[in-house]
């Protein structure tokens, strides 16, 4: 293809634009420039992301103030900071199977129905059993969310800006997550009720995330696998230009057979256990700690009050802004596994240090953090980079799924294991996890960052 054709202007003319004496050069889909489409699509799905970091963030603050008004043992306290992952764990695999079946968009509006509806009913919530059911429902609509919302961002996507955009979707959860930390902090102990305002509020983003997301067209490519070509080419000539193409315009078509079963074929097995593997190791510290982390602060001696609660939050935000230029950077590959081997040997550092080195401890878990923070961008890349168009809900779903189900398991059992086995011993069984991550990283991780989507996907 000519690449002077890539810088003009006229070659991209929306449909009915271009002028008829000018040649038209064509283009794949995987290869157009960003345009004013590929914004609205990111934004949508960006506001989903900060909306999930937002009503997950708000659980820590909302937990210590619902824990003054009806008193809670750390089986009801682990199981009500657990109960949206666990909803998430059931909602990736159910809408990520429909995903595949029913189409991308139904269940990117049907998602934020969910969510939106279940945030606002927390603030009627009377039993903590009430609270943890509502949890669980928000956590399906994310569920459902995360694996729709990552494949169709990736389907419209140009491969140039793909790792971008799909690695900010941390960034904009961790905005989501910090902002609802901060809002913790100054109004949780504002009123005996003060833990349903702050729950509820995470209707608000959720809200207006449904309006804007109604009249989202299909996935071009979930079309073109169904054989309605004729669709598909419409939804790419009206956002895209006449000269734009999908990559199986001469004739072949993506295969319909898909689900979870196309997941364990010789071609895709290895790749399905990486990113089940590696999504599972990463989130089971992030996830347990963060979730409790005033408490662990308090355990390490490090309880500094806001101010310390403060200066994590801003390191979780500049690790995920770093981690966007990092991901751009570095190989995917290169990046999962320096990450994982610095996450291991900072908390190593937690669990081996002595509580005077309080200078020590500052360091290591700001370097936890930060690096923790910064390669959580991959886990919006990978998954939907490895995946062919059939199964690609299936097996973000999958990865989310098996991630969601054991960091809800982590966060269920860190409150136990560290008042039955203490701080230290925490620190070195999730030490563990990130070990066995790198080890699962080492063996496995493909490289798909210079790939177009069919190619990283096996296509």
């Amino acid at each position: 293809m000519d690449t002077q054709s890539l810088s003009d202007p006229r070659a991209f003319a929306p449909h009915g634009a271009t002028p008829a004496s000018t040649p038209m050069q064509r283009v794949m889909l995987d290869d157009v420039p960003l345009n004013r489409f590929h914004v609205k699509i990111a934004g949508l799905t960006f506001g989903a992301h900060f909306t999930e970091g937002y009503a997950l963030g708000t659980i820590s603050y909302a937990l210590a103030s619902l824990n003054r008004q009806i008193p809670l043992d750390a089986f009801w306290i682990g199981l009500l900071g657990s109960s949206a992952l666990i909803g998430i764990f059931l909602g990736s695999l159910v809408f990520g199977w429909l995903s595949d079946k029913l189409g991308r968009q139904k269940i990117f509006l049907l998602s934020f129905v969910i969510i939106t509806a279940a945030a606002f009913a927390q603030f009627y919530a009377t039993t903590p059993a009430m609270l943890v059911a509502l949890r669980v429902l928000i956590g399906f609509g994310m569920g459902g969310d995360f694996a729709v919302g990552h494949a169709i961002l990736a389907e419209f996507s140009p491969r140039r800006h793909r790792g971008t955009l799909l690695g900010s979707f941390s960034v904009i959860w961790t905005i989501g997550y910090v902002i609802a930390n901060v809002v913790g902090m100054h109004y949780a102990d504002a009123s005996p009720d003060a833990w349903r305002w702050l729950l509820a509020s995470a209707g608000v983003p959720a809200l207006l995330v449904l309006v804007l997301r109604i009249g989202t067209p299909e996935s071009p490519r979930w079309l073109l696998g169904q054989g309605r070509a004729e669709e598909a080419h419409r939804i790419v000539r009206k956002h895209f230009g006449e000269n734009v193409a999908l990559e199986a315009d001469n004739g072949e078509h993506f295969a319909p057979a898909g689900g979870f079963a196309r997941l364990f074929k010789p071609d895709l097995i290895r790749r399905t256990i990486f990113n089940c593997a590696f999504f599972v190791c990463l989130v089971i510290p992030y996830f347990a700690i963060y979730t409790f982390l005033p408490s662990i602060l308090s355990a390490i001696h490090l309880d500094g009050g806001s101010r310390a609660d403060l200066l994590l939050n801003g390191f979780l935000v500049l690790g995920a802004v770093i981690g966007i230029w990092l991901t751009i950077r570095l190989s995917r590959r290169g990046f999962l596994i320096g990450s994982f081997a610095i996450t291991c040997v900072s908390l190593l550092a937690l669990a081996v240090l002595p509580s005077s080195a309080t200078m020590a401890m500052i360091v290591a878990f700001g370097v936890f953090t930060l690096t923790m923070s910064a390669f959580s961008n991959l886990v919006g890349v990978f998954p939907p980079e490895c995946f062919p168009t059939e199964a690609r809900a299936c097996g973000v779903g999958l990865a989310i799924a098996s991630s969601r189900l054991g960091s809800a398991i982590g966060t269920f059992l860190l409150p136990i294991g560290i008042a039955q086995a203490g701080i230290q011993m925490t620190m070195l069984a999730l030490a563990g996890v990130l070990l066995v991550g790198m080890v699962v990283s080492i063996a496995w991780a493909p490289e798909t960052k210079d790939l177009t989507l069919r190619e990283a996907s096996g296509g």
